[in-house]
Order: structure tokens, then sequence, then C-alpha cells
């Protein structure tokens, strides 16, 4: 715990920190920022809709892991950084109640677009700035944030700059084009100069983020039946899209985030810095992307069950929504799949096999009821888990025998 003395600058984080209260603090905005991302694709569910749902969730992504990286190696809850987070959330707020229409800017008021991108901005400056300060003696910290604002900061803004005054596929594909070179210019810059104070704070971090984002997917299935009579298949579909949501729960925190944060500690230098850039900022984007897709879906299936004066219940799910709710099942199991690859080099043959069916299972949910095509997602990723574990007790290697 901090000392009063501590609270009132900035001070650096050792090994064996945890997770501070002011960092659960300030991940409460993002859980209305994601919240946000599924209302702007249940809006207008169309590809070009999806794909720019995507790049916001990318660029909102990327200032929630500019903080993690940040309070692994300062506390959090230390006065001069905790008053930058209180900053930074009240930003992240404003970018929140602009995305619904950061795509579709109405005529009056402020030029959401703009906005968006000028709060997004700020918040990757205060980002560097408390960076600068929080080791001033550090002359290779200091170069390596250099780079980062010639590389990855400055020539992505510009284009967010530059697509807000467009709109339409242009203005997805100019910031597509923004994500892509901010995500590669983190290669550009390199691993000097950043470093990972404390692995199990790291990996905590992360773990957190993906219960807020499985958090909004259980809240999806609440709102999907706001205002609707509560009947027996609604109660059915509630019950098994929680079952769903347990399973990518059972996925991450019984296979996957135990595995990385031990090869996490494992490292050091250079490659332990590489390690956590590829497995906790990359790859557990398509994590968080894939259970905001799946959100999406689970949130039309219990709207089409309990609207019974639109839909029956033979009702499939229709559009790229047929898609997103195996699809980001599909996506998640994937991308677990991928980090488990990257910490020890094992393929697990039940994720992949499991994502990529669920990713071309948009065809048969399209034609089947939507409640239907819900138990069998919970089905199948049942039959996954099943798999892994019995996967994961044969790769064990045998007790000594004692002679």
């Amino acid at each position: 715990m901090a000392t009063s003395g501590e609270r009132a600058r900035i001070v650096p984080t050792e090994d064996g920190h945890r997770v501070t209260p002011a960092e659960l603090f300030f991940d409460l905005v993002f859980v209305y920022a994601i919240t946000q991302v599924t209302a702007l694709m249940a809006a207008d569910p169309t590809p070009l809709r999806l794909l720019g749902a995507g790049v916001v969730l990318a660029l909102l992504w990327w200032c929630w892991c500019c903080f993690a990286w940040l309070g692994n190696v300062v506390r959090a809850d230390s006065g001069a950084v905790f008053g930058v987070l209180v900053a930074v959330m009240a930003v992240v707020m404003v970018v929140s109640l602009t995305v619904p229409d950061v795509y579709a800017d109405a005529a009056g008021g402020l030029p959401v677009p703009l906005v968006f991108v000028l709060c997004y901005g700020a918040v990757r400056v205060l980002h560097l700035i408390t960076y600068w300060m929080s080791d001033p003696d550090d002359s290779v910290l200091r170069a390596t944030l250099r780079r980062t604002a010639l590389l990855s900061v400055a020539p992505p803004f510009a284009l967010l700059l530059a697509g807000s005054a467009f709109s339409g596929l242009a203005q997805v594909l100019i910031w597509l084009g923004a994500v892509a070179v901010d995500y590669f210019g983190i290669y550009l810059v390199g691993g000097s100069g950043w470093r990972v104070a404390s692995p199990g704070h790291f990996s905590e971090r992360h773990g957190l983020i993906v219960i807020i984002a499985l958090g909004e997917s259980i809240v999806a299935i609440g709102v999907g039946v706001s205002g609707f009579t509560l009947t027996w298949p609604v109660l059915g579909a509630a019950a098994v899209g929680l079952l769903v949501v347990a399973g990518l729960w059972r996925v991450y925190f019984g296979r996957v985030s135990a595995a990385a944060e031990h090869q996490l500690e494992a490292l050091d230098g250079d490659d332990q810095i590489r390690f956590a850039r590829d497995v906790y900022t990359f790859l557990h984007l398509p994590l968080v992307g894939g259970v905001v897709l799946t959100a999406l879906g689970m949130k039309k299936v219990l709207k089409q069950v309990a609207d019974t004066g639109h839909y029956d219940l033979s009702e499939p799910l229709h559009g790229v929504v047929a898609w997103a709710l195996p699809g980001g099942v599909g996506v998640f199991l994937a991308a677990a799949a991928a980090i488990l690859w990257r910490t020890a080099g094992q393929r697990s043959v039940p994720l992949i096999a499991g994502g990529a069916l669920c990713l071309c299972a948009g065809v048969v949910v399209a034609v089947v009821p939507a409640l239907v095509a819900l138990v069998v997602l919970a089905g199948v990723v049942a039959g996954v888990l099943a798999l892994e574990g019995q996967r994961t007790v044969s790769a064990k290697p045998a007790p000594p025998q004692v002679s």
C-alpha cells in the first residue's frame, strides 16, 4: 500500500505488485465503452458496420493497453498517476458517448468523428507524458518514447484526423489504415526501454479486462429481453447464453491465463517484453473482440425469443448477426489457441477445430431457429472444453514409479 508521501508523487512498482483499486476504478469507464461498441453494431448490423466497430474497439483497446503497461511500472494509486487516470477516464467517457454516432454524424451539435479523434489523441499524449515522467534517468526509455511518438502515435493520429472528414466506407478504411500503422509501429519501435515490473500484475490486469468483456455479454442478455414479458423460452435462452459465457470464461481462466502468466514470469529482458506484447497486447484483443461479437448475437437471440409480437420461436437469425453469434466464439477460441501456441508451442486441436467450426457456422445459424442455434453453440463450447481437458490430462507426464 502506498504511504501518504508516496501518494503525492510517481511511485515505481516492485515485483509482486498486484492490481490496485485505482486501476479497477479506471476500468469502469471501459465497461461503458465496450457496451457502446456492441450498441454501435446492433444499430446497423451490416458487414461495414462490424468492420467499423472493430476499428473503434481496436482504438479503445490501445488506450486501455497504454495504461495497463504504465500501471505495471508505476503505482496507479499514487497522486500524480491517479490524477492522470481520472483525466483519461473523463476523456474516454467522452469517447464512449461519441461511439454510437461516430460513423453516422447527425446534423447539428459537435462533429462527432472529430471529437472522437481528438480525445483519442489526448489519451495517447497523456500516456507518453506520464511515461516520460515516470523515470527521468532512463535514457533508453525516453528514446523509445520518442520513437513511439514518431512511429506509432503521430502518423495514425494524422490518418484518423483525415478520416474524420469522410463518411461511410472511406472513413472506415482510412481509420483501419490508422490502426494498422499504429499496431505495426510498435514492432518498429522495438522492445528496448519497456519493461514488465510484475508479471503477476500484468497477467491479472488483462484477466480483469477479459472478465469485463464477458460481463458485457451477460448485460447484453438482459438488454435483449428488456421491456418484454418473461416466458419460459426467455428463461431458457438466458440460461443457455450464460452457459456459453461460462464456457468462454473456463477456456481462458482454466487453460490460457495461468500458462501465459507462468511463461511471462520465466522470461526476462527483451524476450519478456516481446512475449507480453504478442500475447497480451495483441492476442488479447481478439479475445475481447470475440466476446463483443458473441454479445451482439446473444442480444439478438434473446430479443427474438422475447419479442413474440414480431418473431416466433422458429425464426432464425439473419444477416451478419447469424455469423456474429458463433463467429465471436470462433474468434475467441482461435485467439486462445494462438496464445497457447505462442506460450509453449502447443497446438490445441480442440480449440483450433472448435474455432474453425464456429467461424464457418454462420450459414447453418441463418436457417435454424435462433434458440436452437444458441443451444448448439453452448454444446460446442462444452465439447471443446471436454476435449481440451482430456488433451491436457493426457499431455501431463506420468508420475515417477517407486521401485
